[in-house]
């Protein structure tokens, strides 16, 4: 019998011929923590028989959530990261080297490896064929000490997309489809892998964004196979030898199978306050807008800002509307102002971030007020999530969110292109 994706790599990485719903004792390749999980992983670890690092080298501590500090009580956490790096040589992202999730992508994940994190938003590096998920702070300790824990090996569904997006769609109007479709709970603890004509002819970018919101469906991983665009991307990031060619077994068995016409999807919005509430953008036209966010480690990318800044180019957002930018990190802002996107964006009025999370979990840097809407191309919008539980946050892609700065209220992204 076959193996789908996940069958495949927990089964190279636990020595067993493993099938859905076994338990394994897999290797861990790569952990990972960020600055308000971490502190709780390092106190894990430190209360543990476990005195040192199985792998410290791939074991990565991420100051990224709230960088730079907004406040002391931040700051000591941060202090203990720093710390426990330079007593333990795990490796340290200081604060505006970038979201975890990025950094992970550009350099460390690899196709066919194990990676846990302290952030449910791990699974980003399925995009590149790795089987990562987010854990709980002590799992993850056990991971950096043992360089090995236990997973169930979930059971797969398999999305085929097929047609091409029409324009002014994107991967993030088919990651909301989907989540709108099977809702929050439709996946849970199972590994979504995307197949497919539309995925094939995905980049990168588009793959880590469906990835990263895989979760948002209750989903233990996103996956996709790797193949030669994920060679082409590990080259670009100069790490062409990281790559190894992936791929679900013709015959593996998945659980069930959802179909997608890729040509037939819309522009998409989450609603307030869960993923999976969504509706069509131009169903949702009036909604007036006080903020909008392009960026984090959903939609923060090269791509993304690329395709932002084409709608913006030589225009201003609407009166009233505050317009946010963050980039998810060093490189991709770097990329952004050869590119001449970062000054479309300074022409335009936006406020520009550092690399890292910025106002995506409402620590600083674009907190709502009371009654205040925010269009964001995040993942989440819970209530709170940017700081004040009386505000509401809309999610949307790239496209649709510079659309909506324009207009100043929520806008089908096809009617500015």
């Amino acid at each position: 019998m076959g193996k789908t994706l996940a069958e495949k790599i927990l089964s190279e990485k636990s020595g067993t011929d493993a099938k859905a719903g076994d338990i394994v004792i897999a290797r861990v390749d790569l952990a990972f923590m960020q600055d308000t999980t971490g502190p709780l992983t390092v106190r894990a670890f430190q209360g543990s028989p476990m005195k040192k690092l199985a792998n410290p080298a791939r074991t990565v501590l991420f100051v990224d959530h709230a960088a730079p500090s907004p406040n002391a009580s931040l700051s000591n956490d941060h202090i203990t990261l720093r710390k426990f790096s330079e007593e333990s040589g795990a490796v340290l992202s200081d604060a505006g080297e970038g979201v975890c999730h990025q950094r992970v992508a550009e350099e460390y994940a690899r196709p066919g490896e194990v990676v846990v994190g302290a952030d449910s938003h791990t699974v980003t590096a399925g995009g590149l064929g790795a089987f990562a998920t987010g854990m709980g702070s002590s799992d993850v300790a056990v991971a950096m000490g043992l360089g090995k824990n236990w997973f169930r090996v979930p059971e797969t569904i398999k999305v085929e997309v097929n047609g091409a997006f029409s324009k002014g769609v994107s991967a993030k109007d088919l990651i909301l489809h989907l989540i709108g479709t099977i809702g929050a709970d439709g996946a849970t603890y199972k590994s979504l892998e995307f197949r497919g004509d539309t995925v094939r002819n995905m980049r990168m970018s588009g793959r880590f964004t469906v990835a990263n919101m895989a979760v948002e469906a209750g989903a233990k991983v996103g996956l996709f196979a790797a193949d030669e665009t994920t060679h082409e991307y590990l080259i670009s990031q100069g790490r062409g030898g990281d790559y190894t060619p992936l791929e679900a077994d013709p015959d593996a068995v998945y659980e069930r199978v959802i179909e997608i016409d890729g040509a037939a999807l819309q522009p998409t919005v989450s609603r307030p306050h869960t993923v999976d509430n969504t509706a069509l953008a131009l169903e949702l036209k009036g909604t007036k807008l006080q903020q909008v966010f392009i960026g984090t480690c959903t939609n923060g990318r090269l791509d993304d800002l690329a395709a932002a800044a084409d709608i913006l180019r030589g225009r201003r957002p609407a009166k009233g509307v505050r317009l946010i930018i963050g980039p998810a990190s060093p490189r991709v802002l770097q990329e952004a102002i050869a590119a001449g996107y970062i000054a479309d964006f300074a022409a335009a009025g936006a406020m520009i971030l550092p690399p890292g999370c910025g106002p995506c979990l409402g620590l600083h840097q674009g907190a709502l007020g009371d009654g205040e809407v925010c269009l964001s191309t995040a993942n989440r919008n819970f209530h709170g999530r940017m700081g004040n539980p009386n505000g509401f946050i809309y999610l949307a892609s790239p496209e649709t969110a510079a659309a909506s700065a324009l207009a100043g209220e929520i806008t089908d992204p096809r009617e500015v292109l």
